[in-house]
């Protein structure tokens, strides 16, 4: 059951599009503004409205953390800003000057890309705010953009009906006629299936267009193959152009909105409509699933912004929220860690956390290393989003208490160290985050600029140590 649980009508304009973070709602509109609510309780921030484009803001997003927040606009620009104050970090001009329809961050937040009218893409690096690689799709507007979950590919759609995809080099690896009368919106799930034939893990990927149709498409990401894109099914329900689609997080759920006003759920294993919501009196122009709560928002063309809540047989977000509350991570039990696994899309792990009995203090202690070789997880996407979602936990143990010191946070994410390293310019380093930055091809200090003379990273056992004991202080 979905239930309307609140309607936000606080924008002029058309709502354009609604993005969440893992605590905050995100709404922009043809009235040039962005709205920023809390969850707790759909307040609007002292901060909000961001006002600061000149024309219509088309597309809003989050990067994964929620630290920042990108939008983008008919004036030809993508503005980022800091989601803790409001204030605008950069403003990111389109090289062409042309409207710029949709932005994305990289899951892991390395990434910013910026696609416009003109068909012109351009992909941002997120630490240097500058532009990285450039390029242009054939035909049409650039509408669309969805990154795959581990962030070396995205795709994205053209209001000439052209799905493309794309590796981190701007390199275009593929390219398919998808909707005969142009692209409106596309999305990858970040949980990968098999295809039941040969053994391979694909991710969902669905599509949706002008000619009334949702498509889910197989799209198998290949570091030595490239990419394979098989086409999979078309969903039926909507009698006119379909604006924008959704996978839930855990990728059982797909939703879609349409001009038909209506947005319809559905289940994504077996093409079946779950729910059909006509609340909205006007073309429904964005839609998008919370990633941490069973939470919905749909936005219209009427101005307003529906959040929809969903009733579930499993532990919902919202529990473990408050029991992250009442009691610290490091003291759940395997059962509060199941639970926990369950609100985050997880429930497939559940049985393999309980075989290795994963309590809470384990689960802090899981690395990329521990999840493959222990736990035997083999999917990098999956592993990626098993330490972002213990990362959130992390930051939300520390946020309630003091500021992180300066000197415990990486230069290149500034979030806080797990695997700090010293890189020849004598400065420390998230040791991923540095190995990143070199395999890019980069020879300079990230701090400094100046040439690096090696690329050796040595262990900072000591600051490591120190962090330790630091987080230790802020858990009891």
């Amino acid at each position: 059951m979905a239930t309307l649980i609140h309607t936000l009508a606080d924008h002029s304009d058309d709502v354009n599009c609604c993005a969440f973070s893992p605590s905050l709602l995100a709404t922009c509109s043809l009235d040039k503004t962005v709205r920023i609510y809390s969850l707790s309780d759909f307040t609007e921030l002292s901060y909000s409205p961001l006002k600061g484009h000149t024309y219509a803001v088309h597309c809003c997003c989050f990067s994964p953390l929620g630290h920042l927040l990108a939008s983008c606009s008919t004036d030809g620009t993508t503005m980022v800003w800091d989601t803790h104050d409001g204030q605008v970090l950069a403003v990111l001009g389109q090289p062409s000057g042309s409207p710029v329809r949709v932005c994305r961050f990289s899951p892991e937040s390395t990434y910013l890309v910026s696609g416009a009218a003109d068909g012109s893409v351009v992909l941002w690096n997120v630490q240097s705010l500058k532009l990285y690689r450039s390029g242009s799709v054939k035909d049409g507007s650039l509408v669309a953009c969805a990154f795959s979950p581990n962030g070396n590919c995205f795709v994205t759609g053209s209001s000439w009906g052209d799905i493309t995809i794309w590796d981190d080099t701007m390199r275009c690896l593929y390219n398919e006629k998808a909707h005969d009368l142009g692209v409106t919106c596309c999305d990858i799930s970040s949980q990968p299936i098999s295809d039941g034939e040969h053994g391979s893990r694909y991710f969902q990927m669905a599509s949706c267009g002008q000619d009334n149709k949702v498509k889910i498409w197989l799209i198998l990401f290949a570091d030595s193959l490239g990419v394979e894109l098989r086409y999979k099914c078309t969903l039926s329900g909507h009698s006119a152009p379909v604006l924008a689609c959704a996978f839930s997080y855990d990728g059982q759920m797909l939703v879609s909105g349409s001009v038909d006003k209506c947005v319809i759920i559905y289940e994504t294993n077996t093409g079946n409509i779950l729910h059909t919501l006509s609340q909205h009196t006007r073309y429904v122009t964005t839609c998008v699933f919370a990633p941490c709560t069973a939470l919905l928002a749909t936005g219209s063309m009427d101005k307003t912004v529906n959040i929809w809540q969903f009733d579930s047989k499993q532990p919902c977000a919202g529990n473990t929220v408050e029991k992250e509350s009442e009691v610290a991570v490091q003291n759940w039990s395997e059962d509060d860690v199941s639970a926990w696994l369950c609100a985050q899309g997880l429930t497939d792990l559940v049985g393999l956390f309980k075989r290795n009995n994963i309590d809470g203090k384990e689960l802090l202690h899981l690395t990329k290393e521990s999840l493959t070789n222990e736990l035997k997880i083999e999917s990098l996407g999956l592993r990626s989003k098993i330490l972002q979602k213990i990362e959130e936990l992390r930051m939300k143990m520390v946020s309630v208490s003091v500021a992180i010191p300066d000197e415990f946070l990486c230069p290149i994410t500034r979030e806080l160290m797990k695997e700090p390293v010293i890189a020849a310019d004598g400065y420390s380093y998230e040791k991923e985050a540095m190995e990143n930055w070199i395999s890019n091809k980069r020879r300079s200090s990230p701090m400094t600029n100046l040439p690096l003379h090696s690329l050796m990273l040595t262990p900072n056992r000591t600051l490591k140590m120190a962090i330790s004991r630091w987080l230790e202080t802020q858990q009891k």
